[in-house]
């Protein structure tokens, strides 16, 4: 009966071990906070105490153990496809993904290679599922090898406005290593060259970061 118990808890609250460094401050704070409102208003500091296991939940970043082969493309976040299609770049197939605020919000690298660039853009703020979420604030890490790449976007949102990059220029990742993270809904795109790659993910569907094969690389 303990060890069922147990096991329950550690499905249920195994999340709370992965959060990130950064998100601590925010769950302490809220939950000081709560602390004190619940003297006050009892009600009051079960929302505030229900807050800060958001923060806690939303800064979780889950350690995948997938390996990925050489011919495939790891998908660089967790959320809704909502677009698979050749935009500006005739050559090039972009993927973008749509993050709410219930997704994991970390990025991972496609493939494994030395980071090309890294390039920020300063831009707009509307909502991360919105046609003209291309022109919000932005930063672009190009991933590059033997003439394949997989560049990944970080876009804002109307309520994300920050973005984290932990890699630069000519840092060395493999697919699935941790890369970035955006707080609170976002938008991450990821273009690769439409001739070299058959795409395996479709508009509508839920995908996760690090987990999901994205694509494959034609030999």
């Amino acid at each position: 009966m303990l060890e069922d118990i147990k096991r329950t808890l550690s499905n249920a609250l195994g999340w709370m071990t992965t959060i990130l460094p950064e998100g601590i401050p925010w769950f302490l704070v809220t939950a000081a906070v709560a602390l004190i409102a619940s003297v006050f208003n009892g009600v009051l500091g079960t929302i505030l105490f229900l807050v800060a296991i958001f923060f806690a939940f939303f800064f979780r970043n889950p350690k995948h153990n997938v390996i990925f082969n050489a011919d495939e493309i790891c998908c660089p976040a967790d959320g809704k496809v909502i677009s698979v299609k050749v935009e500006d770049d005739p050559n090039t197939v972009v993927v973008r993904i749509f993050l709410s605020v219930f997704n994991v919000h970390v990025q991972r690298a496609p493939m494994t290679c030395q980071v090309e660039d890294v390039i920020y853009t300063k831009g707009a703020f509307a909502f991360a599922d919105a046609p003209g979420a291309d022109k919000n604030e932005r930063n672009l890490i190009k991933f590059s090898k033997d003439g394949k790449y997989a560049h990944v976007e970080q876009i804002t949102g109307a309520i994300a406005r920050r973005i984290k990059c932990w890699v630069s220029k000519s840092t060395y990742v493999k697919a699935g290593d941790s890369i970035g993270l955006i707080r609170f809904g976002s938008q991450v795109a990821v273009y690769m060259p439409k001739d070299a790659v058959r795409i395996l993910v479709k508009e509508g569907q839920q995908v996760e970061g690090g987990t999901t094969v994205l694509g494959l690389w034609y030999s």
